[in-house]
């Protein structure tokens, strides 16, 4: 690639340039826009990396592009603005030291090199002149440009040193493996493995952003297999490492819970860009580990784990410090994905179906999106069939759902009509005479419409006033 040219493609590089000479410092482009220019992905930040006076660099950048809001971190040399849809970092040549106890470096000044040598991973060490003298010029000191090429992430230094460092690189190695498909260095894996532990001093919220992004991937299997293959994956989230080596019968599964989940994760992951989907889809079998049981003539049985892995999300939320008002969405569906493939019998009834359009409500449709990619059976035959019977279920669902309005339902008749109507103050008994009309709508006995459900009301208030 000539950079030359490519960067002169983005016209504010060239006041970038002429500053430089003005100030009379060199000045260097660094990290994830030269890796994203060569990989020809859209590009958000641009770092720019000064030998000399970082912030009056910055200031006189700003000042020519017409620029006031500049944050400033004079302790840190650093200086941040927004451009032209950028994120504009400027960062002094910098070394770095660290304690056993903390992920956060005692910062000095430092040269060219020591500033490259600190970089997490060769693909992020490349750097490019803006200077006039070199403009475009390439400094490849770790040839991270052959690594781009090899498709492989490796670490500028002895991965140990570097993860040992910043840990969090450790869980940043196998997230940018997912994004960009590329394979891990055999040394990281190694690393990984031995270092693990060091994730305890990172914060949660750290380490849960980077497994959402891991998740947020084309294809987050990726990254869920080297977490697991590390043994990572038993440090940031045990329940899901514990359903490695979980066997299942194959029928329209994988035979192991844990790769059978990689696969349900990458299956919905090209339908819906929705995280907290995808977060179900990791979720769904987590309790099978604990509710497994050999049944002779049947094999391997999981019952019940719907219920008890809806009932392992909220502490599970609470530790990776997940936002909580999405936990009862994940629960919800998690407690419901065995449901719909129950309904593809000719005989189920109408109530059958309403209670599953009333049980999942405006999640119905990420339900159902769930349940079929949930079928992994490398048996193609297998997989139309259980594809075709979640298409009767949902056309089921929709007959009824038309008729019924069923989607966000509750009963037609308020608390307050059942109070005024039994004369009886807020009270179990209200709520009781509530259920009973719901039930009796869902049941098919009335239609889900206010005459009818009022009705039903005055029919069956005496024998509830009478209790």
């Amino acid at each position: 690639m000539n950079f030359k040219d490519k960067l002169k493609e983005f016209k504010f590089l060239q006041k970038a340039s002429e500053i430089a000479y003005e100030v009379g410092i060199e000045v260097f482009i660094v990290g994830g826009f030269i890796r994203d220019l060569i990989l020809n992905k859209e590009v958000e930040d641009i770092d720019f990396l000064v030998i000399g006076d970082v912030i009056k660099y910055a200031k006189s950048f700003a000042l020519s592009a017409g620029i006031d809001d500049i944050v400033i971190y004079k302790n840190f040399g650093t200086a941040h603005f927004n451009h032209q849809g950028l994120n504009f970092e400027f960062v002094a040549s910098r070394k770095e030291s660290y304690k056993k106890s903390s992920r956060k470096p005692t910062v000095s000044e430092g040269t060219f090199f020591d500033d490259i040598s600190r970089r997490d991973f060769t693909i992020n060490s490349i750097a490019v002149s803006v200077s006039p003298d070199n403009f475009g010029e390439v400094f490849d000191q770790f040839e991270g440009l052959r690594d781009i090429e090899r498709k492989i992430i490796k670490t500028p230094l002895d991965p140990k040193e570097t993860f040992d460092d910043d840990p969090l690189r450790i869980l940043r190695a196998f997230r940018f493996a997912a994004q960009l498909n590329f394979k891990v260095d055999n040394s990281i894996m190694t690393a990984a493995e031995e270092m693990r532990d060091r994730l305890g001093i990172v914060s949660q919220e750290r380490k849960t952003d980077e497994f959402l992004k891991i998740l947020k991937s084309a294809k987050p299997s990726i990254g869920l297999d080297l977490l697991q293959k590390s043994k990572v994956m038993e440090v940031i989230f045990p329940e899901i490492s514990q359903m490695i080596g979980v066997e299942q019968r194959e029928e329209y599964h994988h035979k192991d819970v844990f790769y059978h989940t990689c696969e349900v994760v990458d299956n919905i992951s090209k339908k819906t860009d929705n995280v907290w989907l995808r977060i179900v889809a990791l979720v769904h079998d987590i309790a099978k580990p604990k509710t497994k049981k050999f049944v002779e003539g049947t094999g391997w049985t999981f019952h019940g784990h719907e219920e008890l892995g809806a009932r392992m999300m909220k502490s599970i939320f609470k530790r990776m410090k997940l936002p909580m008002n999405k936990l009862e969405y994940v629960e919800k569906l998690v407690r419901l994905h065995l449901r719909p493939i129950a309904l593809v019998s000719n005989e189920v009834t109408d109530s059958a179906i309403r209670r599953l359009v009333v049980a999942a409500g405006e999640s119905l449709d990420d339900l159902i999106t769930l349940c079929r990619a949930d079928i992994t059976s490398k048996n193609p035959d297998k997989v139309e069939r259980y594809l075709q019977n979640y298409e009767i279920v949902m056309l089921k669902v929709k007959e009824v759902e038309e008729k019924d309005k069923l989607r966000s339902f509750q009963s037609p008749v308020s608390g307050e009509v059942i109070m005024q109507v039994c004369n009886l103050k807020p009270s179990k008994k209200v709520g009781e005479i509530k259920t009973a009309i719901e039930e009796a709508i869902l049941d098919g006995v009335i239609a889900n419409d206010y005459e009818e459900a009022y009705e039903y009301l005055l029919k069956i208030k005496d024998q509830f006033i009478e209790e």
